[in-house]
Formats: C-alpha cells, sequence, structure tokens
C-alpha cells in the first residue's frame, strides 16, 4: 500500500514532535478562569424557517476580547423535558453551514449549536484589534505577541464557553452534550471536549490544528498551515527563533490538550492525507487516555469518507 507517512505500526505509537511549553496547564487554567469570569449576554433571536418540527434561533453571546460570537441553534418543537444536544464545529475559513443540514440531528430529539467562528466566513464578530472578519492566517495571528494573544487561544475558548452555554439552557440535560466536526472542526471539538470535560462524545474527522513542527518537517505546511511557511519567510527567514516559535504554537497544539479529554472519542483518520497529515492526528489521538475507537481510510485524504457521517450519527445519538 503506498503511504505518505510512517506505517501504521509507528503511527500508533507516535507522540508527536512539537514541544509543549513548560507552562501549558497553568496557561489553560488561567484561561478558562477569565473565560468563566465573563458574562456571556447570551441572545437568541428566532429565525424563520418552514419546519413542523424544529425552532430555529442565531445564538449570540460575548466571548474573549468582548468579541460577539454567532452560533445557530436549532431545537426540537415538540420536546418535552430535557433532551441532548450537539455541538458542530466548522472547516478553516467557513461557516456554520445551512441550517437544514442539522435536522437529522433534531429529528432524533437534539438540540443542535454549530459555531461561527470568530474572523472566519460567518457572523461572528473578530475583535483582535480591529473590527471585522481576518478570515485566514489564524494559527499566526498573534505569534509576535504574549501567548495570550493567540487567537486560537480564544477560538478553543469559544467552542469551551458555547458548550457551557448550551448546558445550561433549560431545555438541554447537560449530561448529554456531545461534539463533532471535520478538519478545523475536528481540532475544535478535540479543544471543547479538552476544556469542557463535561462533554459526554465527541467524533473529531481528520482533526486540523495538531503536532505543527511534525506538519512543518514533513514539507507539508502547504494548503491549510500554509501560514506556517509565510510567517517563517516573512518574520524569521534565517529560522533564528524556530524553537521559540514552535514551542509557542505548542499552547494551542491539540496533542498537548488531549490528556485532559474525558470524552468518549470516535476519530477518523485517511492515511493519504496531504493536508493534516495522519502522523499529526495519531500524536493527539495517542494521547487521549478516556475510551476511544478509530476508523481507518487507507485510500483517503482530506475528504468525505464514506460511511462516517452514518457511523459518527449512530454514536453520538446512542447517548
Amino acid at each position: 500500500m503506498p503511504q505518505i507517512d510512517m506505517p501504521l505500526e509507528k503511527l500508533l505509537e507516535y507522540q508527536g514532535r512539537n514541544p509543549i511549553p513548560d507552562d501549558f496547564d497553568n496557561y489553560w487554567d488561567r484561561a478558562l478562569q477569565e473565560m468563566n469570569s465573563i458574562d456571556p449576554q447570551v441572545e437568541l433571536v428566532p429565525h424563520i424557517l418552514k419546519t413542523s418540527f424544529a425552532e430555529c434561533f442565531h445564538l449570540y453571546f460575548t466571548g474573549m476580547g468582548g468579541a460577539r460570537v454567532h452560533a445557530k441553534y436549532i431545537r426540537p418543537k415538540a420536546s418535552t423535558g430535557k433532551h441532548p444536544a450537539i455541538l458542530k464545529f466548522h472547516g478553516y475559513s467557513g461557516n456554520s453551514g445551512d441550517w437544514a443540514d442539522k435536522f437529522g440531528y433534531v429529528a432524533q430529539g437534539f438540540s443542535v449549536a454549530a459555531l461561527d467562528c470568530r474572523g472566519q466566513g460567518g457572523l461572528s464578530n473578530d475583535a483582535g484589534g480591529s473590527y471585522g472578519n481576518t478570515h485566514h492566517g489564524h494559527i499566526i495571528r498573534g505569534l509576535s505577541d504574549s501567548p495570550d494573544k493567540l487567537l486560537f487561544r480564544q477560538i478553543y475558548l469559544d467552542t469551551a464557553q458555547l458548550a457551557k452555554i448550551v448546558m445550561s439552557l433549560p431545555e438541554v440535560d447537560e449530561d448529554r452534550v456531545v461534539a463533532a466536526g471535520g478538519s478545523q472542526g475536528g481540532g475544535l471539538t478535540l479543544a471543547c471536549a479538552a476544556l469542557e470535560p463535561r462533554i459526554r462524545k465527541a467524533a473529531p474527522e481528520f482533526p486540523f490544528l495538531c503536532d505543527y513542527q511534525r506538519v512543518w518537517e514533513m514539507d507539508l505546511a502547504l494548503h491549510a498551515y500554509d501560514e506556517l511557511r509565510t510567517y517563517f519567510r516573512m518574520f524569521d527567514p534565517l529560522h533564528q527563533r524556530e524553537s521559540e516559535i514552535f514551542t509557542k504554537l505548542g499552547y494551542i497544539d491539540n496533542q498537548h490538550l488531549a490528556p485532559r479529554i474525558q470524552a468518549e472519542i470516535l476519530m477518523a483518520v485517511g492515511l493519504m492525507d496531504t493536508v493534516c497529515p495522519p502522523s499529526s492526528q495519531f500524536a493527539a489521538y495517542n494521547k487521549i487516555s478516556s475510551k476511544k475507537d478509530l476508523v481507518i481510510y487507507p485510500d483517503f485524504g482530506h475528504e468525505g469518507l464514506p460511511g462516517i457521517n452514518d457511523r459518527v450519527f449512530e454514536f453520538l445519538t446512542d447517548i
């Protein structure tokens, strides 16, 4: 079988290359304290869509740095008592998608909350010093500043804050909240489950935002990771700060957050993935100590994986 990365037996043992900062746990404990001190000023604005079984809302809340963050929120009309909920996270530079593509979970009795990542293609505000969106370059945003200014720190905390808000809604059973997403959405699913330990199940597909140094050393700082190459070319052309840069990126590396995860995990990976190489994904998966399962697609890359949506649906709704 052709391969673009390590053999599978090595992938199953791989523990990652990107360094972890010495104060990593303190960094995230402080971040969560800061997040929990914010008044989210939650607002639900009805969205009119012709459906007999669902109620649709724009959910707004105030996140880190005063950003006004948006998510689509849909709940079953006929629900009595508390019901489960799913958090959905989208791919890099995208948005929360259409309302109707979430109705399968609503029909199963779930509320659905789909985040628009700040500064990307949706309605969330990017409050990183200027009004409006940046759309891309989010890995390196804040890299020349304090680690607290890393934009993905704020985005990871947005996922945890959304989980906290959804769990507090009167119709939601806080003990039956799950999360899912692919690519960037897969990375955010891992981050959310790590930062909000009450997440019950999580299904990341080919997660982005893992083991940056491994991606660099494989010469795959292309596509979604291209901004790493751009940063070195523009701001450190002689690589005099390479160790410092990768160590700072370690704060937002999901392989280092993975040990915090308590949720049951179902993860999917394509072994021909040249966007988020398999070893970068295994670096995170191998550090998860909770109950977990892996679906491996030997001949697939960063693309639709046949049958995975059905398998994820069955996994997440069995709760």
